[in-house]
């Protein structure tokens, strides 16, 4: 098996083409890793949440880590890994491009809505979940792939 750096141009197909990743975060020097839907467009991933430990969290330190990948078998895959900071897309007229944008490149997605439609049903704590649009802007993206 020989594993090797991938160009950039080929890290910024991948992300195009996933829709799941998992999202990286610390709060106190405790990581926190969950999966996550999201749609990249220039060097950002747009994604969408309800309120809960990973806003929490990025709320209090933005700097987070994602990686997503394809596998094909254990000989044969590849990764990227994008660096970047949380940024959120308040429901504010200030937003409303960037939270239109995020919709629509979520909605381009089959069941982009799943996570927070399967949190927002299984609420039975009579209180409204509030559903938080962000992306997170890509400071420096990288992958390595594996072939046979």
């Amino acid at each position: 098996m020989v594993i090797e750096d991938l160009p950039r141009d080929t890290c910024i197909d991948l992300l195009a083409r996933k829709r799941l990743g998992r999202l990286a975060c610390a709060q106190k020097g405790q990581p926190y890793v969950t999966p996550f839907f999201f749609a990249y467009h220039s060097e950002a991933l747009y994604s969408f949440s309800t309120l809960g430990q990973k806003i929490a969290w990025m709320r209090l330190n933005p700097l987070v880590c994602v990686e997503t990948d394809e596998i094909e078998s254990p000989q044969h895959w590849a990764s990227v890994i994008v660096f970047g900071h949380y940024e959120e897309l308040p429901a504010t007229a200030e937003f409303e491009p960037e939270r239109k944008l995020a919709h629509s490149l979520l909605k381009a997605r089959p069941i982009w809505w799943e996570p927070g439609y399967a949190k927002l049903a299984s609420n039975d704590q009579g209180r409204a979940l509030e559903l938080v649009h962000f992306r997170i802007h890509a400071t420096r993206i990288s992958g390595r792939r594996a072939r046979p």
